[in-house]
């Protein structure tokens, strides 16, 4: 049993040993974790950068970002503040038999409003103490409307088609209109909704028109053979 003994250790020794050798790996040990501090310390460094640059480019993306949605933005907001709230320069008013006040800032030079075709204009509508009730500009694009039909009040269709000594609008005109109340829409109000109404009833009211152009989907009118 002795010598049995002797015999085996060498040979479980030697196996022990190939497993474990004492030459290489300490040294491998060694390399390895210096090698993962270093690579670690180096993704640090570069992740630190990386972030760096990433905050660094956000910022001045912010920042550019800002700079090109406030400025036309604001501009804009302003342009359209000042037509909706800024009257046109007062004229002397010349008044038509039916009670119509009107007077021209700019004639125009294009052709008048035919009848019956949509037409488009901006105006600003206010009511007789000059508080804004309804303006085009506020929505950014001109209205388009039927003319000289019934189709808006009597007030629009004498002030823009003509008639009873009023002159017809032409393209890129602009004209100041009062309406009586008579003109407009009489004793009931009107833009009402939910029960808020946004016109009192006989209110008389003060437009500025600008006769931007005719309507482009207009069909053409048959003609009588």
């Amino acid at each position: 049993m002795t010598a049995s003994a002797l015999t085996i250790t060498p040979k479980l020794h030697s196996h022990i040993q190939t497993l474990n050798p004492k030459t290489s790996f300490p040294s491998s040990c060694s390399c390895s974790c210096s090698s993962a501090t270093e690579n670690n310390a180096k993704l640090t460094w570069e992740s630190n950068v990386v972030s760096k640059r990433s905050v660094f480019n956000v910022g001045i993306g912010l920042l550019a970002a800002s700079v090109v949605a406030l400025s036309p933005l604001e501009a804009n907001a302003t342009r359209v503040e000042y037509y909706a709230t800024v009257g046109e320069p007062l004229c002397e008013m010349n008044f038509a038999r039916s009670g119509l006040g009107f007077c021209d800032l700019s004639v125009g030079s294009g052709i008048q409003a035919p009848r019956g075709e949509l037409i488009n204009i901006h105006y600003t509508a206010r009511f007789g103490d000059g508080t804004v009730f309804d303006s085009s500009y506020k929505r950014g694009r001109p209205l388009t409307m039927r003319i000289g039909v019934g189709k808006v009040i009597k007030g629009l269709d004498q002030g823009i088609f003509g008639g009873e000594g009023v002159p017809p609008m032409q393209v890129g005109g602009k004209r100041k209109l009062h309406i009586p109340s008579n003109l407009a829409y009489g004793p009931e109000p009107a833009g009402c909704f939910a029960g808020d109404c946004n016109i009192p009833g006989n209110a008389i009211l003060d437009y500025d028109i600008n006769f931007v152009g005719i309507y482009s989907g207009n069909r053409a009118l048959p003609t009588n053979k």
